[in-house]
């Protein structure tokens, strides 16, 4: 089981100071979150795409290529990188060569978005959004998984014996999530393909992620990959916490109060009852992110955000203090208890390498154990 952190990279008011920082603060500062998440011991830190105000991660592997120079362990991915409107060859390009920086430590979360003027702003059509999304990671797979590629589609001109360059790290593509709140086409893609599948599980009650996880395993079955139940699944969160949860509660009202994606809207207690929001102690974090098995199944990665509204650098750093010592030991404690042996790990670069050299052995194997019966008298 994978733990980490993601951002959405907003730039907000801190509704309790009036303070508002820069594109540059927050950048400077998610780097320093970025390296603190790998010191206190989680697994991931991603990051989103946008392409407008107020968000500042437009070039997400820019940001994670210079996180990369400053840790060690830490896997880096996006939550969202924008299949529909980025040209698959500069995906393609992009992540592998992030990839050979960060010595295989990289994956990403592909996905719509949900701004809908970024489709005209890349000379897209909204209304194509699926079509692109289908066409454009057939196309992105090919790039990784063939070394010459001739190919002709809808929304882009043909390619003619086209290499990508440079190519994926010891021949191992990085590992592609399908990311999805709403779209079933989505599960189906990551299904067909022997993806994972990640929800955000931020906004909703957990019945709407269900439904998306329940049939994206379904079809992961269906497509010859493994049992529903050892689909490869990632999950969102939010949350915050102080030792007593009053203090959170008091704490975290202003900021969730004005945050620009669920402020003016239902109560704060309303919030975290319906959906997976935990404002309180360590423990009540604990106790909630573990009912996330109980809705969804085994899982492997579980992401949190951690660094919006407006909350101080001083303060994300002090959140991902108290979960270090008090929330991620027990965690992975009680996620790895009663795991049943067959579901898989999370993937990793590693893993997927040795799993490819084993393949490409037991191949030669098999090739050499057939030539040799065939001159055998």
């Amino acid at each position: 089981m994978q733990f980490g952190i993601f951002s959405v990279g907003d730039v907000t008011l801190d509704p309790t100071t009036g303070h508002m920082p820069t594109e540059h603060e927050r950048l400077k500062a998610i780097t320093t979150i970025a390296k603190h998440a790998e010191d206190i011991g989680m697994d991931v830190f991603a990051t989103g795409e946008h392409h407008n105000p107020p968000f500042y991660p437009s070039s997400p592997t820019t940001i994670l290529g210079y996180i990369a120079a400053q840790t060690e362990k830490i896997i880096l991915s996006t939550t969202t990188t924008l299949i529909t409107t980025n040209d698959p060859v500069k995906i393609a390009e992009d992540f592998a060569t992030l990839q050979h920086l960060a010595d295989g430590r990289v994956d990403l979360v592909l996905g719509r978005g949900n701004t809908a003027p970024v489709y005209p702003w890349f000379g897209k059509n909204q209304q194509d959004s699926v079509e692109l999304t289908v066409e454009n990671y057939a196309l992105l797979r090919r790039l990784w998984d063939e070394e010459v590629v001739n190919w002709e589609g809808k929304f882009r001109t043909p390619l003619r014996g086209f290499t990508a360059t440079p190519r994926p790290l010891d021949g191992v593509a990085p590992f592609v999530w399908h990311g999805s709140i709403r779209t079933p086409q989505v599960a189906e893609i990551a299904a067909y393909y022997g993806d994972g599948f990640f929800a955000n599980n931020i906004f909703w009650p957990k019945e709407h992620y269900q439904q998306l996880i329940s049939l994206y395993r379904e079809r992961y079955e269906h497509y010859g990959h493994g049992k529903a139940d050892q689909a490869i699944v990632g999950l969102g969160g939010q949350f915050f916490i102080r030792k007593n949860s009053q203090d959170a509660v008091n704490e975290f009202r202003p900021y969730f109060n004005n945050a620009p994606v669920y402020g003016h809207g239902p109560s704060m207690e309303d919030f975290t009852s319906q959906t997976p929001l935990t404002v309180g102690s360590p423990q009540e974090l604990i106790e909630k992110t573990l009912t996330f098995r109980d809705y969804y199944g085994d899982y492997q990665r579980q992401l949190f955000l951690v660094d919006h509204a407006g909350l101080p650098l001083k303060t994300v750093l002090e959140q991902l203090d108290l979960f270090g010592s008090e929330v991620l030991p027990t965690l992975r404690a009680e996620f790895a208890a009663n795991r049943p042996a067959h579901i898989p790990d999370a993937p990793t670069f590693g893993a997927r390498k040795a799993a490819k050299l084993a393949a490409e052995a037991h191949a030669a194997g098999v090739s050499e154990g057939t030539s040799t019966a065939a001159v055998q008298p």
